[in-house]
């Protein structure tokens, strides 16, 4: 598998680890997640050193995980406290525990050696602003995850794909342009759209008449973090001379596009936007809306996944101008990987 090591991952949502013992494959390593009586958030390799039983499966002993097969119990520290039969405790019995931070409502696991750097995090800051409201879940992805990442840099596809919720046909007409920050690995891309048309999936939450100005404004920050800004507003409203902005509406669109196996992924998706705040029925417009749409790259990828593993060796893609950003983001990808 083809994934970056020694990077940080999003393993879960905050909401996501409790008391319970979560189960999380990432980047082919099984994890168990829960959280301690004090808060703070655990993730430990979810295989007893013992006879190799899920500690996922298990029980818990106040912070304590009590293995469901023989009892060998672990700390939050993945150090081995007890065994079954026997006061000595062998030298060697203990599992990896990863470093974890937590921020921005999202649980994130550094997977490599040594430690992670938690100021090379990519912040996400609308999560828990109270100017914004958020959606979001996580849904099942059966292909790599170089697809999602291919998918997320070209929306070109939103007018094929997503018609009659997210994309116009503005959308695969408008030209992108691509910039890569090569000293932070961040690719961006943008795409500005004037007088156009509205798509429902905007014409419905924000309750816009007519054509708009529609701003798409990418940063990926590989391997693993995808954020979307867009900007939505009548036609001709610009922001004002100091980037004050008030008759727009703003949406803050994110992925956490995180490798399971090689060919599984954790698609993890956010919608937070700073209008609307307390109206429950475009929550779940957007909700449902923004589902939909992830289902429909679901499903193209997991076809195209199928497609990618029956053609033969050495099969060569086409690409145009549209693809500048999804080439910029495997350029980076291979360069962290070491894949060729």
């Amino acid at each position: 598998m083809a994934v970056a090591r020694d990077q940080w991952y999003v393993a879960a949502y905050s909401e996501e680890v409790g008391e319970g013992l979560l189960a999380r494959t990432i980047c082919g390593e099984p994890l168990v997640m829960y959280r301690t009586g004090a808060g703070r958030a655990v993730a430990l390799a979810d295989r007893c050193v013992h006879r190799r039983f899920p500690l996922s499966r298990s029980n818990r002993d106040g912070d304590r995980i009590v293995c469901g097969y023989h009892g060998f119990t672990y700390a939050p520290d993945g150090a081995c406290v007890a065994v079954p039969g026997q006061t000595r405790i062998p030298r060697t019995a203990r599992v990896p525990a990863y470093q974890v931070v937590e921020q921005d409502s999202l649980v994130w696991v550094w997977i490599g050696d040594g430690t992670g750097d938690a100021a090379a995090i990519p912040r996400a800051p609308w999560l828990t602003s109270p100017d914004y409201v958020t959606v979001r879940g996580m849904e099942p992805l059966a292909a790599r995850y170089e697809l999602l990442v291919d998918n997320l840099l070209d929306l070109s596809h939103e007018t094929y794909l997503h018609a009659g919720y997210i994309g116009t046909p503005e959308v695969a007409q408008t030209p992108i342009t691509t910039e890569v920050d090569d000293e932070a690995g961040i690719v961006y891309v943008s795409r500005r759209m004037k007088d156009v048309e509205c798509p429902p999936f905007y014409a419905t939450s924000t309750g816009i008449e007519g054509r708009i100005d529609r701003w798409q404004d990418i940063e990926y920050h590989p391997p693993c973090f995808y954020l979307l800004h867009s900007r939505i507003a009548p036609a001709g409203v610009e922001p004002g001379p100091d980037g004050d902005d008030p008759r727009a509406f703003h949406v803050e669109v994110g992925y956490a596009i995180v490798p399971e196996t090689g060919t599984t992924t954790h698609d993890f998706w956010w919608v937070a936007r700073d209008f609307a705040l307390d109206d429950a029925e475009v929550s779940r417009f957007l909700r449902d809306s923004n589902r939909t749409v992830v289902l429909q790259d679901v499903d193209a990828l997991n076809v195209l996944e199928t497609v990618i593993a029956a053609e033969p060796e050495g099969y060569q893609e086409l690409s145009i101008n549209i693809d500048t950003g999804g080439l910029a983001a495997r350029r980076v990808l291979q360069r962290i990987t070491g894949a060729r």
